[in-house]
């Protein structure tokens, strides 16, 4: 995977293609993030997320939900955002590490697996689907 820096971003736009934003791998506390920045917000997000949701949707198969919502959201399960939340996934709770920005890992993280090739992703108005590529 080529790692994306600051001043070289990935430029991605959000599943229904209405929002542009930018991402890059960076390192916080020793650990390899993901750095997210939407407009003026910055959110950061774990970088295993990258291996991890590409795995899960191996074993999934099939098209899955997005389901992207705010931290404080109710998710729905057998959603991309309900598992990068869930006690069940590889780290054992949330991909998304800024506490009151810690969800819509369904939103901005899936694009960036399109990008990298990993998936295949619907670009609907809303209720966007994807599947391992």
């Amino acid at each position: 995977m080529e790692k994306r820096t600051k001043e070289n971003p990935w430029k991605l736009k959000t599943p229904p293609l209405s929002s542009e934003y930018e991402m890059y791998i960076d390192e916080k506390d020793g650990k390899e993030i993901i750095v997210c920045t939407v407009g003026k917000t910055i959110l950061h997000y774990d970088a295993r997320v990258i291996n991890d949701m590409t795995e899960m949707l191996k074993q999934h198969g099939d098209w899955i939900l997005l389901g992207s919502k705010d931290e404080k959201a109710e998710t729905k399960e057998n959603t991309v955002e309900h598992w990068g939340r869930s006690e069940n996934n590889p780290i054992g709770g949330w991909y998304g590490l800024k506490k009151g920005l810690r969800g819509r890992v369904g939103m901005y993280i899936p694009p960036l697996l399109e990008e990298l090739g990993l998936a295949e992703l619907e670009h609907n108005k809303r209720n966007n689907r994807m599947r391992i590529k």
